[in-house]
């Protein structure tokens, strides 16, 4: 910034600069793209366009300072230095960045101009401040880097806040910036030589770009890496064949030298995400089944995440949060985590009493990096404190036994005191009390927020300071007692002390005891009917009560950043028990949300099938209650790939897809589901294409979207997939609808001897499938019909629907009464002449398959069979897919009961026909 670019000054205007100003723009030349906070004294200082938008942003008064022209005046604003907390998350939140430039030199010691330098570069990214900080949410800064000639790229994020950082690399350019949108960073950055795509579009992520070189260079990324993890072969850290993704690491640890100008010592090993052994889900995919965030973007109530939330620490919610990022693929961590949460879950007593006192425990990790990064508050490390006081009592409670009952467990049943993996556990646990005895010993319970205030230790912690507290904090007593001393010692009764600003502390006598003044009193001043004197004691203690609060607080703040380096010495041990807490929290919380809604614990398996007793949707029941949620049972196995799923709007038919992915991410989560019974089959992949949306700001209409996520889905998925698919081809006309919905039925059922598909679908067309393409299998959600009205059944129940109900929904949403007789009338003219005409839509069976690379299926063997045939009655399709095997009497009369109520009073109309 220089004057000139102000346009509210014209050349001629231009005045001459003060040094200070001269100063600030040689400083601000540096950080054009930052708000600079200019420290002036015991406020931060903001100038011209600076100072306009930090006074609109913050709501607070634009002032003007005078220049040498009197014609100009610039324009400013401030806050105090004391109270800038409040302020900079106002601005980090709207995504500015902000320059602290401090003085560097003590103002009393300069000579001229104080020397100021800016000492870090505050960015929504690199924040560790609590108040700028989701407690239970990751703070990621990311940068993305992709090599066109090798056809590869890689995305490195890191959490500045707690040290963390992991990548991934891709080959296809698209799954790149899938995954950067999956991850949601604060800032992104990126080369200033690649094309960000107009679909990539996140409100809360600030894009910064940054030259090719020297940021991703190769060479020098490689070097950063190894520096920062003190190695010399990237090996270590599984990076030696991850040339793209290295240079995505160099890329973030240049860009946090440039801002935080500081050694980044805090920083963990870098952790390379292997996707082969986490189930994936792309960023669609979590926004369509609402993990994090409503459709609507909000959080809160509605989302996977409030109803699984019973986390007590922030260790433990943002373990959860990427735990429900990247579940397991794999058996061996999803079973052992099963058996924890099985653990707390059947001891109610026990994990109560744990969750009280884990909420004494605070956020350790951070703590942990704002010590180490010597920006911790006093207050910071009596949190800290607080945390590592409740660790024994945490290990006591987990040590007890349980008496309460409970559920029983096999650890119960062969007398075992502690199950394995609490038993481990135990048995590297730290209490660390030699650092809660020296924090509890060394500072006040209630310190000042500022370390030069003084008055942070305690008495008896160094004795160098007991002296000096002493001084200050009974500096009027101490001199109470030299009086006394004097008065008795002298045989002074009448003896004074008094004190004014010109002579301080002396002691008072009147002229009639003038002849018995001691001979160590020094005479300061004589009065027409007294003399003042001083003696060598009061000279000494004067001089210690007036430089005891200054030297105490100079020597407050040497032991203080002692004691941080103390402190920041046992980062390992702190991050080790963070860890070790945030897991325990983790299962404790998995168990507590089990309790409450009466989850029962998954069976997992290697193989493909899937099946669900009475499942239920856990975000559905917790807003609409346990009892009015009505549970389903759903199986998908060798015969039943495909599952083609009709019924009316309304019926439940998204809710029925969504809850089936939920259970299979919860399952495989280690976290017990909303069923009487779960078997998983364990997926490599959910794919989710449910509800309308559209991107008009990119020109992408809702059909648009529609087919791009289709086109992912059967470009990615693979046989260990999971899809859930709702209504394709509604945004098309009638017959390019059918026939895209069709084809992608056919393509489902038929790769990989069939994907596992949940196909919710109003083209009653589709049923005929069943039969025709090996795999496709129809349920419906089922509708009673009732004086001329239909009631929601939210049952699923096998076999097609026999119409879609429209108009009924229609009339239930409010249309006017005459627009429905009127829809009646045209719907049942068009189905007569349909049926006169012997009109029906036969689609051409597939010649080749959709997809290149992929074989053409085989033509189905019955070609004279019609397309559309009478269907079987659904009846007859529940008893042929009923499981005996597994079935008790209860759950048998239940099934007749259900059966009777949907097609009892069609059963004489059936005998009829």
């Amino acid at each position: 910034m220089t004057l000139e670019s102000n346009n509210t000054m014209s050349d001629a205007a231009i005045p001459k600069l003060t040094p200070m100003f001269e100063q600030y723009f040689q400083i601000k030349e540096d950080y054009k793209d930052c708000l600079l906070f200019y420290r002036m004294g015991d406020f931060y200082e903001l100038f011209f366009e600076d100072a306009e938008i930090a006074a609109r942003d913050l709501q607070i008064a634009l002032t003007s300072r005078s220049s040498p022209n009197a014609d100009y005046r610039i324009p400013m604003c401030g806050v105090p230095y004391h109270a800038a907390e409040t302020y900079l998350p106002q601005l980090l939140e709207k995504g500015h960045k902000v320059a602290i430039c401090e003085q560097i030199e003590d103002p009393k010691e300069a000579k001229g101009l104080v020397k100021r330098a800016v000492k870090r570069v505050l960015t929504p990214g690199t924040v560790v401040e609590d108040a700028n900080l989701a407690a239970k949410g990751h703070n990621f800064l990311a940068a993305l880097f992709w090599d066109e000639a090798a056809a590869s790229g890689g995305l490195a994020w890191m959490d500045y806040s707690t040290g963390d950082w992991s990548g991934l690399s891709v080959t296809k350019i698209n799954e790149l910036w899938q995954w950067a949108q999956k991850m949601g960073p604060r800032e992104l950055l990126v080369p200033d030589t690649v094309a960000v795509p107009e679909s990539f579009a996140l409100v809360n992520t600030h894009i910064n770009r940054m030259p090719s070189r020297p940021a991703f260079d190769y060479a020098s990324s490689r070097d950063r890496v190894m520096q920062v993890h003190n190695i010399t072969d990237l090996a270590v850290v599984g990076l030696e064949k991850h040339k793209e993704l290295t240079r995505a690491c160099g890329a973030l640890l240049t860009y946090l030298g440039q801002t935080q100008k500081q050694e980044l010592t805090h920083l963990g090993q870098f952790k390379l995400l292997n996707l082969s052994k986490h189930l994936i889900l792309d960023e669609i995919t979590e926004r369509n089944l609402e993990i994090f965030r409503r459709l609507d973007g909000r959080k809160g109530l509605g989302t996977l995440w409030h109803v699984l939330d019973q986390t007590q620490t922030p260790m433990g919610g943002r373990l959860l949060e990427e735990r429900l990022r990247h579940p397991w693929r794999e058996l061996g961590p999803i079973s052992e985590t099963l058996d924890a949460v099985a653990h707390f879950a059947s001891r109610d007593s026990l994990r109560n009493e744990f969750r009280t006192a884990l909420r004494d425990v605070y956020d350790i990790e951070r703590l942990s990096t704002r010590i180490q990064l010597n920006r911790a508050t006093p207050k910071d490390y009596i949190a800290l404190r607080n945390s590592l006081d409740s660790l024994p009592r945490i290990r006591t409670i987990l040590e007890q036994p349980d008496t309460t009952g409970g559920y029983t467990t096999a650890d119960e049943d062969q007398g075992l005191s502690l199950p394995g993996f609490l038993a481990r556990l135990l048995a590297n646990w730290d209490d660390m009390f030699d650092y809660s005895d020296m924090l509890d010993r060394a500072l006040v319970d209630n310190p000042p927020h500022l370390l030069t205030e003084g008055g942070l230790f305690k008495s008896g912690y160094k004795p160098e300071l007991d002296e000096l507290i002493e001084l200050t904090e009974h500096g009027e007593a101490k001199l109470e007692e030299l009086l006394a001393e004097e008065q008795q010692s002298s045989s002074l009764p009448k003896l004074k002390m008094k004190y004014n600003r010109v002579f301080g502390y002396f002691f008072e006598l009147s002229n009639a005891v003038r002849e018995s003044v001691p001979e160590h009193f020094i005479r300061r001043q004589t009065l027409a009917n007294a003399e003042r004197f001083t003696t060598p004691r009061l000279k000494e203690l004067e001089e210690k009560l007036l430089e005891a609060s200054d030297t105490r607080k100079t020597l407050e703040y040497k032991l203080f950043q002692e004691l941080r380096d103390l402190v920041a010495q046992a980062r390992p041990r702190l991050l080790f028990m963070a860890d070790m807490l945030a897991w325990l929290d983790y299962w404790q919380g998995l168990a507590e949300t089990a309790r409450k809604w009466n989850w029962t614990r998954p069976e997992l398996h290697s193989g493909q099938d899937i099946t669900i007793v009475e499942g239920r949707h856990p975000v559905v029941e917790a807003v609409q209650g346990s009892s009015n949620f009505i549970p389903n049972d759903l199986r998908i196995d060798d015969k039943r790939r495909v599952l083609l799923i009709t019924g009316p709007n309304m019926a439940g038919k998204s809710t029925v897809l969504r809850q089936a992915a939920i259970i299979c991410i919860l399952a495989q989560i280690g976290s017990f589901v909303p069923a009487r019974e779960a078997r998983i089959g364990l997926t490599d992949r959910i794919f989710s294409r449910v509800g309308a949306s559209d991107n008009l700001a990119q020109g992408q209409s809702t059909f648009m979207v529609e087919m791009m996520e289709t086109a992912r889905i059967l470009r990615q998925a693979s046989k260990r997939s999971l899809v859930i698919l709702d209504e394709i081809g509604r945004g098309t006309s009638t017959f390019d609808g059918l026939s895209l919905a069709w084809s992608v039925v056919e393509e489902l059922a038929r790769r990989s001897d069939g994907i596992r598909t949940l196909f919710a679908t109003h083209y009653h067309e589709l049923t005929a499938l069943e039969g025709t393409i090996p795999g496709v299998h129809n349920m419906n959600i089922a509708i009673k019909e009732w004086n001329g009205d239909i009631v929601f059944l939210r049952r699923l129940v096998p076999g097609p629907s026999d119409r879609s109900y429209g108009i009924e929904v229609a009339k239930l949403a409010g249309v006017p009464a005459g627009v429905v007789r009127r829809a009646k009338e045209i719907l049942g003219d068009l189905e007569r002449k349909a049926k006169a005409s012997g009109q029906h839509f036969e689609p051409p069976r597939p010649a080749q398959s959709l997809l290149p690379g992929v074989p053409a299926p085989e033509p189905p063997r019955q070609k004279e069979k019609p397309v559309v045939e009478a269907p079987v009655h659904p009846l007859l399709t529940a008893l042929r897919d009923i499981d005996t095997d597994n079935m008790t009497p209860m759950d048998a009369l239940k099934r007749l009961t259900e059966w009777k109520m949907l097609w009892g009073s069609t059963a004489s109309e059936d005998n009829d026909d």
